[in-house]
Formats: structure tokens, sequence, C-alpha cells
């Protein structure tokens, strides 16, 4: 199987079979240019689940396990998403200026331990990484870039926790405690963190959630003011000329789009992703559409990210069945696709833990549907679940549903060809093995730019082509009725290479 660290490939074809040793007589392999208009494209869909650690809602299932314990559950869950043919994870590795990993400027996750600041042993976000990647799944680290403090939250904080650090970032708001977006130092702070996790692990993306400013809450009825006035005034002192609101949309924007310009001067190819509330402007939005205003209460202006280019994928978060007209689903997915000048990827959030083993439950019936609508209108595009609970625990058979239905057939994820233009080159195989049962080929790197997976067509006789995404550096194909194949080279924003293709005379 090709690994992840098979980073290279090269376009000559079977010039290394000559250096194997020779082989038995019989069936033998040649050069087929004749499959690479036979073959189909590759199909590409983002299929991913969210991985929440807050509250303990996906891992680890309590806080207190054992390494060995969390680390099981870390297998089970990274086996459901290959074995259902996802092909990435978020996971939350910030949740309250917190750290699930290794890190020097923020104390470790009470949802790890039960006590924050205590180490669970080993590095999670370290080990996640790993362990995605092996199964050829893409890992996306989920950070919430301001709360600091969940209302459920239990332990008391540790001494290098921000609340105990730099008290006069951190405000009370409600039962939470809340970095002000106000306060430049602190903005500095939470760049820094995203800069520590991208220099320091091999994340496939950099994710951010909804939470900007707290969605609000009420005391007797009146809605409480985020408590912001120390930043508001020092701007104001210092010639700020925007109203209070403009100034924190700016506070959210100025953020958006550093984090952004950070990555790029980083490691370009690492994707920026946003997952917003589902519901846009209220100015903009299509008719018949009502509710919240995520623009106007939590100060994110996510149609001006897009306009911006400021990011490479947006997840709406569409938590609303098909037919609740206020928030249907399929205008609110034709709306934020309509917000995208730049044609960067809209892959919606999907609620898919609705699904329970209680009477309110949303049928499987309604995933699938919203799964249908996204391809019909959008093919080639993706969605994410929340969460990965709900898939690991087989709800009402979900899986065995999305196995069967969507997920029959494994898929790339879509190429980002403004991070990368240029494509990588084609594979370059040497045969190992070749007898009446087996066919076994080797991958060999090559001087070009790096690869992070191979796509393989087979045609067996009477089948069709069949389609799978290679994660190994060696291949064992059953011999019996192969007619031959095409591979190719993806490298890490998605693009293809030229094929490869073989045949068996």
């Amino acid at each position: 199987m090709l690994t992840r660290r098979t980073v290279l490939a090269s376009a000559a074809a079977l010039a290394a079979c000559s250096s194997n040793p020779p082989l038995p007589a019989g069936p033998r392999l040649r050069a087929a240019p004749e499959l690479l208009v036979q073959a189909p494209a590759a199909p590409r869909e983002f299929r991913a689940a969210w991985v929440a650690t807050v509250a303990n809602i996906d891992w680890p299932s309590k806080p207190g396990l054992s390494a060995a314990q969390q680390q099981a559950e870390m297998h089970a869950m990274l086996d459901r998403a290959a074995a259902l043919k996802l092909n990435a994870v978020i996971l939350q590795i910030r949740t309250s200026a917190d750290a699930l990993y290794e890190s020097a400027l923020e104390p470790w996750s009470e949802y790890l331990t039960g006590v924050q600041g205590r180490s669970p042993g080993y590095d999670p976000l370290a080990l996640w990484i790993d362990q995605a990647h092996q199964r050829g799944l893409e890992l996306h680290a989920w950070f919430n870039p301001f709360r600091a403090r969940q209302s459920g939250a239990k332990s008391a904080h540790a001494a290098s926790h921000l609340s105990q650090t730099q008290p006069q970032w951190v405000k009370r708001y409600g039962e939470q405690l809340w970095i002000d977006p106000g306060e430049p130092a602190a903005a500095e702070h939470t760049l820094a963190v995203f800069r520590d996790v991208l220099q320091r692990y091999e994340v496939d993306g950099i994710h951010i959630d909804d939470y900007f400013y707290p969605y609000p809450i009420s005391n007797d009825g009146q809605e409480l003011d985020f408590p912001d006035e120390p930043s508001w005034q020092r701007y104001l002192q210092s010639g700020g000329g925007l109203a209070r609101h403009d100034w924190r949309r700016k506070n959210v924007d100025d953020l958006i789009a550093r984090l952004h310009g950070m990555i790029r001067a980083t490691k370009p190819w690492v994707r920026f992703g946003i997952s917003p509330f589902g519901l846009g402007k209220p100015a903009l939005r299509p008719e018949g559409i009502a509710g919240f205003s995520q623009y106007d209460k939590l100060y994110a202006d996510v149609e001006r990210w897009l306009e911006r280019g400021w990011l490479d994928y947006l997840v709406p978060q569409l938590y609303w069945p098909m037919a609740q007209k206020a928030q249907a689903f399929v205008p609110l997915l034709d709306y934020w696709h309509g917000q995208n000048p730049h044609k960067r990827h809209v892959w919606p959030g999907l609620f898919t833990s609705k699904i329970t083993d209680k009477a309110d439950s949303w049928p499987v019936a309604e995933i699938l549907g919203q799964i249908e609508q996204v391809r019909t209108r959008y093919p080639g595009s993706g969605h994410a679940h929340f969460s990965m609970i709900a898939l690991q625990q087989n709800r009402r058979g979900l899986a065995d549903a999305l196995a069967a239905g969507p997920y029959a057939q494994e898929a790339l994820p879509p190429a980002c060809p403004w991070l990368e233009a240029d494509a990588p080159s084609a594979p370059l195989l040497s045969l190992v093995g070749l007898d009446e049962q087996t066919l076994r080929l080797a991958v060999q790197p090559g001087p070009a730019k790096p690869v992070l997976r191979h796509a393989l067509w087979l045609r067996y006789r009477d089948q069709g082509w069949r389609f799978s995404v290679l994660s190994g550096s060696e291949l064992s194909l059953p011999r019996a009725g192969l007619q031959g194949l095409v591979i190719s080279a993806i490298d890490r924003v998605g693009n293809e290479s030229p094929r490869l293709a073989l045949a068996l005379d």
C-alpha cells in the first residue's frame, strides 16, 4: 500500500521492472494507453465528521480514562471512519484556551484527564494525525479561537490558563469565560497558538467553527451585551471611528484575514476552513428564510470572507431538516454557493447527531436526502457530519445505510488548485510478483512534488471499473479476471497526475 511517506512520483512507466529478478513464465504486463481514455474520472467528494472533544461529546467518551482506553476509543473511531469511506476527520484540539496536544502556550484540556493542566501521558494530536494518515484520512485541526471556559466545565483553572495569566483579556459572560476579540494582545496570542500547531504538526487543515463573539444570553428577558467596555474605550481613545458593532466585526475580520495569511506564509498547502452558523445576512437571505443573525450577534461577516477569498472551504452549519421552510436546507445551500465569487469549496455541515434513539429523532432518510441534494446540485463537492458519535454508534442503522448507499464507493477530497496549480508526476510502478493468483506492484518515488495518496482503477472481466484510494507502498491484487489497471498520484492539495495504465496479456 502507498503510505503518506511515499512522497514523490515519476512519469516513467515500467523501467524499474527490468531490475527485478526474472519471473516465471506466464501472463505479462504491458503499457496500455488505450485504457487511459476508458477509465472514468476520479470520484470527488469531501466526506468528513467532526470529532468534538468539548464536554466529551465524541472523544474521549469521558474524562479520566487511561491513555490506553483513550487510544482504543480513537482507533475504533478512525476504523469506523475508514470503513465508511470517509476521507477526513475534523478533530477539536482547542476547546477553551486549552490544548489536546503538547503545548508551551496553553494547559492540557480537562476533557482528557478531568484536571486542566494534567498530561494524559502522550500527545493525542500527534497520535490522531499518525493513525488517520495510516488509514488514508485527512486530519483537520479544529480550534475555538475565543472561548476560554465552556459552561459545563468542572475543573479548576490551571495556573497557566489565560484566565490566570492574562485576566484582563478574559471576560465572564453568563456561565462562560470569553477572550475579548477587541484585545490586540489576546488576538496575537490566539494567532500564536494556531502558528505553533501549524509549524509542529502535519495537519491537513486548520478549522474554526461558529464561535466568534459568544451567542447572546438574556437575564430577565434582557439580552446581555458582551462586556468589552475597556477595549472599546481604548479603541475610541486611539482615534477609532467605527460604530461599536462594526468595530467588533472588524476584530473578527482581522483575525480571519491574518490567520489566512499566516497559513499561506507557513504551510501554503494546508487548507483553511470555517464552519459558521448556517444563516447569512438578513438583507441577503433567500425569500422565506428567517432566524438568528450571526452578522448582528456573533459579528461574523461570512459573506465578506468569501468575497475576499480568505478561506479554502466553508462548512455552513445547515442544521435543519429539508421541510423546515424558515431554514430550508436547499435554499440555504444555494445561498452559500451564490456568495462565493472565488469558487472556494462549500460543503454543508449536516446535523447527523439529530438521529437518536428518542421519539423526536430525525429519520435516517433525512441525512441521506440531504447528501443526495448536495450531490445533485453540486456534484463533486461534499459535506461534513456533526458529529462522529452518531456514525460510531450506527444510530438507527445510519452507518449501514451510508455504507450501502452514498458511501459504497471511495472518493478523493476535491482539489484546491488555487493553492498549488501544478500536478505531480505520474507514479512509477515496478513489478514485484506475478503469477496465476496474484499481481504485486510497488510504487517507486521520483523527482517531483510531494504526493499524499494514489488513485487506482481496476478493470475486472464483466465488472467494469472499480475505484479505490491507496494509502500504502505495495499493491497486491487478485489475478483472476483482472484485465488492467490505471493509477495516478494525488498531491497535497488534491491535484491529479497524468495516469499510468497497464494491461495483463
